[in-house]
């Protein structure tokens, strides 16, 4: 049976206790319901009925989705159809302010996450929670599948020494939670005053994929363009950490990566060697239209993923950083900070959540 989501059935779900409230709705592209339609067009239609509502916050990227990656902020508007703010998020302010809450009663949180520590929308959800605790404004989670599954947990949990905007909680890189369970986990664990609700899925199941769940897939994010990208993304997005490209100004972000002083063959040769699980390196050329390397021919490998069940993409990109170092140790870096807000740790360390001694020798 196809998962349904609780913008499906909204009204039937509103609790009571709620109906009349004045809402926030903190939103983005991938807030759609199973036919497609936008949370804001079913929450401009139940305004008045289920609510009031008064406003709109989106995360990174904006709520419309249009900016790239790491500290690209975007400005608050005001909705062209509605008349209502839409506050952002990921500018000056990254937690509502008081001013942003004052004439709010609940904020509703529907939010497409891909189940890795790194992606910042649950980082969002974490701030919102702590504001709306500490201003007495209730929060509605609307809660939406795991992509990857609930069922994989895989690399190191968070240092409290290395809390940035992609971990302010303790969490596994890959934490196989859907956004509803990290939002009770950060009630129980950091905001024990937070007034939450969740509402739930139906027919969702710890093992699914999202192509099992009869969903259609939207972008989340500018450079998570399908599945197979959320699929790779808990262990490639540690190359936003060193000088390889991670392949965005591609078709293929995370999917792909390299660097202009890299021999694809040589390179897939040594990392096909080590008979990592469920994963064959092809060697590929591209040339990114944007980002790293920009215009310029690289080399590198495109990632295949052979059994996405025994694909570990953590371990998987722990060792291509490993075997790229030892390979082009005078080509080689590590990022320099800053790295989503965070100036004085490196980037590759934010991502890891704890020092880069425990994975890489020095």
């Amino acid at each position: 049976m196809p998962v349904l989501l609780p913008m499906d059935h909204l009204a039937e779900l509103w609790p009571h206790q709620l109906r009349g409230a004045r809402l926030g709705a903190l939103l983005h592209p991938a807030s759609m319901d199973s036919k497609l339609e936008h949370t804001s067009q079913i929450l401009a239609r139940e305004n008045g009925k289920l609510f009031q509502l008064r406003a709109f916050f989106g995360p990174q990227h904006g709520y419309r989705g249009e900016t790239q990656d790491n500290m690209i902020e975007w400005r608050g508007y005001q909705h062209p159809r509605l008349a209502i703010p839409i506050y952002s998020l990921y500018g000056e302010h990254r937690e509502p302010t008081r001013e942003m809450l004052q004439d709010i009663d609940l904020l509703l949180i529907d939010l497409q996450d891909i189940g890795a520590r790194y992606y910042t929308f649950v980082w969002t959800m974490y701030l919102a929670m702590r504001a709306c605790e500490r201003e007495n404004v209730r929060v509605i989670v609307l809660d939406r599948p795991n992509p990857i599954n609930g069922v994989t947990i895989e690399g190191p949990s968070l240092n409290r020494h290395y809390l940035s905007f992609v971990g302010m909680h303790p969490l596994p890189v890959r934490h196989g939670k859907t956004i509803g369970e990290l939002a009770t986990q950060f009630r129980d664990e950091a905001f024990p005053k937070c007034a939450l609700t969740v509402l739930s899925m139906q027919n969702w199941e710890r093992a699914m994929w999202f192509d099992h769940t009869g969903l259609r897939w939207v972008m989340p994010s500018p450079n998570i363009p399908t599945l197979e990208t959320a699929t790779v993304y808990p262990g490639m997005c540690l190359l936003e950490g060193t000088n390889l490209s991670e392949g965005r100004g591609t078709t293929k972000p995370f999917e792909i990566f390299g660097a202009p002083w890299i021999d694809p063959e040589k390179l897939c040769c040594e990392l096909n060697a080590l008979n990592l699980p469920a994963i064959h390196f092809r060697a590929t050329y591209f040339q990114p239209t944007f980002h790293k390397f920009a215009g310029e021919l690289c080399g590198g490998a495109q990632l295949h993923v052979l059994d996405r069940d025994s694909f570990r993409p953590f371990q998987t990109a722990i060792e291509v950083i490993r075997c790229t170092r030892r390979m082009y140790a005078n080509h080689f870096q590590w990022k320099s900070p800053p790295y989503e807000y965070e100036f004085e740790k490196l980037p590759i360390e934010v991502l890891l959540g704890g020092p880069v001694s425990e994975f890489f020798s020095d």
